[in-house]
């Protein structure tokens, strides 16, 4: 009965040295620079950096942007109101009598 145990604790051993050196083997390749998996990881990672920092300087135009929208649409209000003052006062003005063609 030892012996088979034994012999069977043996085998598990050297199925999970066998299972370990597969494992050791994918990680590897997995964190791999050059090529696999670590390599995609790798390119991904930088292209999100430059995605952050183009979304930050389109934020930052944005915002300019918004600002001088606002200043030039008070601006134009501020002129619609003078013309319709403008206007206002015309309607106040004497006409002028027309002259009979001849």
């Amino acid at each position: 009965m030892d012996l088979i145990t034994d012999v069977l604790l043996g085998a598990g051993a050297l199925g999970a040295a066998f299972y370990c050196y597969i494992l050791g083997r994918r990680l590897r390749a997995f964190s791999e620079l050059e090529g696999g998996m670590g390599g995609a990881i790798a390119v991904l990672s930088a292209q999100v950096d430059e995605m952050t920092r183009a979304l930050e300087a389109a934020r930052a135009t944005a915002g300019d942007s918004a600002d001088k929208l606002e200043d030039r649409v008070a601006r134009a209000e501020a002129a619609a109101q003078r013309l319709e003052l403008l206007l206002a006062s015309l309607h106040d003005l004497p006409t002028a009598p027309r002259e009979a063609a001849e």
